[in-house]
């Protein structure tokens, strides 16, 4: 189902319950982990990865830390951090991956898209490894360093990707949260081809030139978050949130007739909705 539920940037930091001072008595940043955020609402992305067509799904996403492990959603993949936040020192993240990816597993608009087959479901299991510094402007920032690596278990295009990212998130105030994030996807040639070639059966089938390309840098991608508790603050009760992002196609993945011809190596997502917090 390409119209998967969007666990959207708001699993990257969707409403960490943490705060910056102010005159009443704060809980410690570790105190102030101790809860869960559930969100959903509206996404607003490609059709396929490389497409100029955009299409509404639903959106939805998680995060929360029950006593020293923490987890969180991102897009469609599930992390849970092994290591609890140190009181003070350096904060190694470290953990389990596992998700899914729907690229193109359904029919797709583009007339000429749709007459190649469309692909498996993909089924990604990994961890992350990665460093968190914290107190940069306040007791409750985070600016953090991440290696993702995933692999598909189910034969779609069983392959590794690998993915370094960047994120720094703090809130501006007990009810205002933000963040910022950029990362990169480096593939192997199997990726590249299952997701951005044409075979000549798919040439034949849509009409679209034959192209075979290598893997490397296949995407970067840059966004940013705003959470706006509207009850409470942002350690329990309702809040609302979006997020937008922006990824670029790169090398041969960004010249393959699909994104070339058919698509845009310039891609966008949007989503926004609601979400409540438990401590």
């Amino acid at each position: 189902m390409r119209r998967y539920i969007l666990s959207a940037l708001c699993g990257v930091c969707l409403s960490s319950p943490a705060f910056a001072q102010e005159a009443a008595p704060l809980p410690s940043p570790r105190e102030a982990e101790q809860s869960i955020t559930i969100a959903l609402g509206v996404g607003y992305l490609p059709d396929y990865v490389g497409s100029d067509d955009y299409r509404i799904i639903p959106a939805g996403g998680a995060r929360g830390t029950i006593g020293p492990v923490s987890f969180a959603t991102r897009t469609s993949y599930l992390y849970v951090d092994l290591f609890p936040r140190p009181e003070t020192g350096i904060d190694f993240d470290l953990g389990p991956i596992a998700g899914l990816n729907f690229n193109r597993t359904t029919d797709v608009d583009d007339k000429f898209v749709r007459k190649i087959p469309d692909r498996d479901m993909a089924v990604e299991l990994g961890g992350f490894a990665g460093i968190s510094l914290h107190n940069l402007t306040n007791p409750y920032d985070t600016l953090a360093f991440r290696l993702d690596l995933k692999h598909d278990v189910a034969g779609a295009h069983s392959s590794t990707v690998i993915s370094p990212n960047i994120e720094f998130a703090t809130p501006l105030s007990r009810t205002t949260y933000v963040s910022a994030t950029t990362s990169m996807d480096f593939v192997s040639d199997k990726y590249a081809r299952y997701y951005f070639g044409v075979t000549p059966a798919d040439a034949l089938a849509s009409g679209l030139p034959v192209f075979n390309p290598d893997g490397g840098m296949n995407k970067w991608r840059i966004g940013a978050l705003i959470n706006q508790s509207i009850t409470g603050d942002l350690t329990h009760g309702w809040s609302i949130w979006g997020t937008v992002e922006y990824s670029h196609i790169n090398g041969d993945s960004r010249d393959s007739p699909l994104v070339r011809l058919r698509g845009s190596a310039s891609q966008w997502m949007l989503a926004t909705g609601a979400a409540y917090t438990w401590r």
